[in-house]
């Protein structure tokens, strides 16, 4: 089959590699008809998720179809159509009886393109496949369905619920990529007073407002004077950080209120600086968090109903043997204005 290959930072190709075949009972294969990129597959190119080894097939969401089961899976058979979740599930160790499934020690959390071949390939093997794969939908199209194997669930879980988002609060969003506008739209779900997303390029300021910001703001330009205007100079009940770099972690530890909530939500290949000699006095808490993917039957359940805008992020669409320009263009973003890209067949 072919698959696209990491082969050291800065290079990766799509490639001839062997089929992937049935290694436990609980393993599926699914044949790959929908897939996308994360800004996480950009950091691993980048060198900053050293785990990630030459060789290994990229990619941890998909949408497919099941063509072969192990002896002891249960909730699907060939034929069926699935979401891949980015996180896989053991089902008996501590964390995951406590539905902390990112934090599997079994064998499972973020392995798919990360610690085993993922998914930007024609095939994929998925461990764990009971916890690990939700049958989709007939209503929900796969091109769609794809953006609820991570950046739904990992907005809405690490971002909003670990960010107590309550009715009536101020959150604040920094970074209007994928996850930030998921936060945007996921937020929604609690009535919040306001939320203000925080971007550089007008093109995500614009996709953030249509998605139901209040006010958006330049990254530039003082949006932490923005806040503090849009407060009584209190600052925000709730910030999120979706970029992953130092002085957008900054940025956000500058603009909550006092008792209030910093979620960071961005992947982190650099140190940031802790101000604790800011915060000590202020009773802020500060979250970090991998996804657990524990929410994503209920986001699936919202999508069938239609009460969540997945479509509205996808600005470009590719056949799956066009991954190399797809990566090209997402990671880009600034020139191509890329939100989400899918790639799936012809």
């Amino acid at each position: 089959m072919k698959a696209l290959v990491f082969q050291g930072p800065g290079r990766m190709d799509w490639q001839d590699v062997p089929d992937p075949g049935i290694e436990d009972p609980a393993d599926v294969i699914v044949r790959v008809d929908a897939v996308t990129i994360c800004g996480t597959d950009l950091h691993i190119l980048k060198g900053d998720v050293p785990e990630v080894t030459p060789g290994r097939v990229l990619g941890h969401e998909a949408v497919g179809t099941v063509v072969e089961t192990g002896g002891d899976v249960r909730s699907v058979r060939p034929g069926d159509r699935v979401l891949v979740s980015c996180i896989s599930a053991c089902g008996r160790c501590r964390f995951c009886r406590e539905g902390r499934y990112g934090q599997c020690r079994g064998g499972g959390g973020w392995i798919l393109g990360h610690l085993v071949d993922g998914t930007q390939a024609e095939y994929v093997r998925v461990p764990f496949a009971d916890l690990s794969v939700h049958p989709l939908p007939d209503s929900i199209d796969s091109s769609d369905a794809v953006l609820l194997a991570d950046i739904f669930p990992t907005s809405y879980e690490v971002g909003v619920l670990n960010g107590g988002v309550r009715p009536g609060d101020t959150v604040v969003v920094v970074g209007a990529g994928p996850i930030g506008l998921a936060a945007v739209v996921t937020a929604g779900f609690y009535s919040p007073g306001r939320v203000v997303a925080v971007d550089l390029a007008e093109s995500r300021r614009a996709a953030a407002r249509a998605l139901g910001a209040d006010a958006t703001v330049n990254a530039a330009e003082e949006p932490e004077q923005l806040v503090a205007d849009l407060t009584e100079g209190l600052g925000a009940d709730v910030v999120m950080e979706a970029v992953g770099v130092p002085e957008a972690f900054e940025m956000c530890t500058r603009m909550v209120r006092p008792g209030g909530t910093v979620a960071n939500i961005g992947v982190h290949g650099k140190p940031a600086v802790l101000h604790l000699e800011d915060l000590w006095i202020k009773d802020v808490t500060i979250t970090t968090g991998l996804v657990d993917t524990s929410s994503t039957p209920l986001l699936l359940r919202m999508a069938a109903a239609g009460r969540l805008p997945s479509s509205s992020l996808i600005t470009h669409r590719f056949e799956l043997g066009q991954m190399e320009e797809a990566y090209d263009v997402f990671g880009r973003a600034a020139d191509t204005g890329a939100l989400k890209v899918t790639l799936g067949k012809a």
